[in-house]
């Protein structure tokens, strides 16, 4: 009896992790096909016209990765624009750059909502409004000290969610809270184990952003095994799947108007 109950546990495991990355595959969300060289980087027509809007912008994108690890995982952003600024700014990390000789880190000027290689991206997070202009120069300051600007590890870190995941630590206000699908962002270093949460919200637990936990008010109660995500956030009745990310009611999805 104890043996079945051990396999049924594993089996309910299995289903829970890998159930749906399967569905993701299926559902046609990612491809085990493409050319990086060709798949499009045009803008997604989501953010706001910088020059036609004064005030000033903070924006997390999130898109699936290109190839067979979109079926896993995002790839996060942030987006700014000040006040009065003419143009957006975007602050990244991006692999192949370290593997080449460089800095992790990119900051450019350039269009805030470009698909990844042909996945379209998604706003994780919008801020406007008083304090916002504060909140944009804490950003800069934080990726220009961002500790890990020559290192990048796909998994599980630190990667590009890592660094998303360390601005929000960093910069209180943003109130950052990543999809379950950015695999990297419970990657806390080599010798942290325990930090505030990317909203700042509550805390976590991790041991090389391979087996962890967290409790917040945002993030709701998150258990990361290997990676991949499994969750649930009670102020949104979601809940958080590997693969999948949040499933929750209708009625709590957010609609994004286009350019403003």
């Amino acid at each position: 009896m104890r043996k079945r109950r051990l396999l049924l546990l594993a089996a309910g495991l299995f289903l829970l992790l890998a159930g749906g990355p399967i569905w993701v595959l299926l559902s046609g969300q990612a491809s085990l096909q493409g050319d990086w060289s060709t798949a499009t980087r045009q803008a997604a027509g989501i953010a706001p016209d910088p020059k036609k809007t004064r005030g000033a912008i903070v924006q997390v994108y999130a898109a699936r990765v290109f190839s067979w690890r979109g079926i896993l995982a995002v790839h996060t952003w942030i987006a700014v624009k000040p006040t009065d600024a003419p143009a957006w700014t975007t602050y990244q990390v991006i692999g192949w750059s370290v593997m080449r000789g460089g800095k992790a880190v990119a900051i450019r000027q350039e269009a805030p909502d470009r698909y990844w290689f042909g996945n379209r991206p998604e706003i994780v997070a919008d801020l406007r409004g008083e304090g916002v202009d504060d909140i944009i120069r804490r950003i800069d300051r934080a990726a220009r000290s961002y500790p890990y600007n020559e290192e990048y590890t796909v998994w599980p870190g630190p990667n590009s969610n890592s660094f998303t995941a360390w601005i929000g630590r960093e910069v209180p206000g943003l109130d950052l809270d990543l999809p379950p699908t950015a695999i990297g962002k419970d990657w806390l270093g080599a010798t942290t184990f325990a930090a505030a949460t990317p909203s700042g919200t509550g805390f976590q637990l991790s041991l090389y952003g391979l087996f962890g936990v967290i409790v917040a008010v945002e993030e709701g109660l998150e258990l990361n095994l290997g990676g991949l995500t499994l969750g649930i956030d009670p102020l949104d009745l979601a809940l958080k799947l590997p693969g999948v990310g949040r499933l929750e009611p209708y009625w709590n999805a957010t609609h994004v108007e286009g350019p403003s």
